[in-house]
C-alpha cells in the first residue's frame, strides 16, 4: 500500500493575483501626498525658513482660496461636468463680501445665498435640456463678471473685521492654512467616500443610468453637487477677500483653470464619480507650493502659469504610467 504524497502543484505556493493590482492602486491614491512631499522638500531645499511655522504660514497663505476653489470644481467634476465660471464666481462673492458685508451684511447674505441657489439653477438647466455644462458655466462666467463690475466698477472695498480676523488667525502649533486643508479634507473624505449620501453623488457621475433605473432623481442629485459646488465657490471668495482685505472684478480669474489642475492632480478624473477630495486638497497645495517654488528660482511671473502646466502633464504622465502597470499586473494574473 503505498503512501499518497502532496504533488508538485498542490505544494506550491499559490499566486494572489490582487496583491500586485493592490499596490498599484494603493500607488494611485498616494501619488498626490507623494508629489506634495518632493515639491514641499524641494521648496525647503530652495529656502530652508520655509520650514519654520512662520515661513508655513506666509507660503499657503494664499492657499486656502485656491483649496476651497478646487473643492468648488471638484463637486461639478464629481458628476462629469466642468465649470469654467468658478474663477468669476469667486470674484463676485469677494467684491459682494467688500461693499456690503461690512454695512449692510444681511443683504450681502441674502445676495450670496441668492448666488448659490443660482449654481442649483444652472445644474437644472443642465439637466433637463441637456445641455453641455462646458458652455451654459462659459456663458455664466460672463454673467458673474459683469455683476462683478457693477458692483465694484474700480478695485477697492474693505473685509469686514471679523473676516480678517478670521484669516489671520494664529493656532497654537499648526499653521491655519494647513489646519483648514486637514479638516475640511477628512470632512469631505466622509461625506463622499463614506456617507451614503456620497455614494449617491458618486454614483450620479459615475453611473447616471443606473441611478435613473433605482428611481434616484438625477436632477436633484446634480442640483445637490452644484448647491454644493456654489457653497464652497462662497467660502472661496470670503476667504480671499480677508486675505488680499480688498476685492477687484478680476481678483479671481486664474482660479477656475487652477482648480480644474488642482483637482486632476488630486487624482479626480473627467469620467465623473472619480474624485477624491483629499487628493484635491493636495492637489491646490502642490500648485501654491509650485508658485512659491518658482518665484524661489527667480522664474519670471510671465512663465509660472506655462511651468505649473509642465508639472500638472508630468503628473498625468505619471499616472498613465500607473495605470499600465496595473493593466500589465491584471493581465499577468490572468
Amino acid at each position: 500500500m503505498t503512501a499518497i504524497t502532496p504533488s508538485s502543484e498542490t505544494a506550491m505556493p499559490t499566486h494572489r493575483p490582487g496583491r500586485n493590482v493592490d499596490l498599484v492602486a494603493i500607488l494611485r491614491r498616494l501619488l498626490p501626498v507623494i508629489i506634495f512631499l518632493l515639491m514641499l522638500g524641494f521648496v525647503i531645499s530652495l529656502n530652508p525658513r520655509v520650514a519654520s511655522y512662520n515661513g508655513m504660514t506666509l507660503m499657503l497663505g494664499l492657499a486656502v482660496p485656491i483649496l476651497l476653489a478646487t473643492l468648488a470644481q471638484m463637486f461639478v467634476i464629481t458628476i462629469g461636468d466642468i465649470d469654467l465660471s468658478i474663477g468669476p464666481f469667486v470674484s463676485l462673492v469677494a467684491c459682494i463680501g467688500a461693499t456690503l458685508l461690512t454695512d449692510s451684511p444681511a443683504t450681502a447674505f441674502a445676495l450670496l445665498v441668492l448666488a448659490t441657489l443660482c449654481y442649483a439653477a444652472t445644474a437644472a438647466i443642465i439637466e433637463l435640456r441637456r445641455l453641455p455644462s462646458i458652455v451654459v458655466t462659459l456663458g455664466l462666467s460672463f454673467v458673474w463678471t459683469g455683476c462683478a463690475v457693477l458692483i465694484m466698477p474700480s478695485p477697492g472695498g474693505s473685509a469686514p473685521d471679523w473676516l480678517r480676523a478670521a484669516m489671520t488667525y494664529r493656532p497654537t502649533f499648526v499653521p491655519l492654512p494647513l489646519l483648514i486643508a486637514a479638516v475640511i479634507g477628512l470632512i469631505l473624505h466622509w461625506l463622499l467616500m463614506r456617507s451614503s449620501f456620497g455614494v449617491l453623488l458618486r454614483g450620479a457621475g459615475g453611473s447616471p443610468l443606473a441611478m435613473r433605473r433605482a428611481r434616484w432623481s438625477m436632477l436633484g442629485l446634480r442640483c445637490a453637487l452644484y448647491a454644493l459646488g456654489g457653497l464652497f465657490g462662497v467660502l472661496s471668495g470670503l476667504a480671499l477677500l480677508g486675505l488680499t482685505t480688498s476685492a477687484d472684478a478680476n481678483m479671481a480669474t486664474r482660479y477656475t483653470l487652477l482648480s480644474i489642475a488642482g483637482v486632476i492632480l488630486g487624482g479626480g478624473e473627467f469620467t465623473g464619480g472619480r474624485v477624491s477630495p483629499i487628493g484635491a486638497v493636495f492637489g491646490s497645495l502642490t500648485l501654491a507650493l509650485t508658485a512659491t517654488m518658482l518665484t524661489f528660482m527667480r522664474i519670471s511671473p510671465d512663465w509660472q502659469i506655462g511651468a505649473q502646466g509642465l508639472i500638472l502633464l508630468a503628473v498625468l504622465a505619471l499616472r498613465v504610467l500607473i495605470n499600465a502597470m496595473g493593466a500589465t499586473s491584471r493581465k499577468n494574473h490572468k
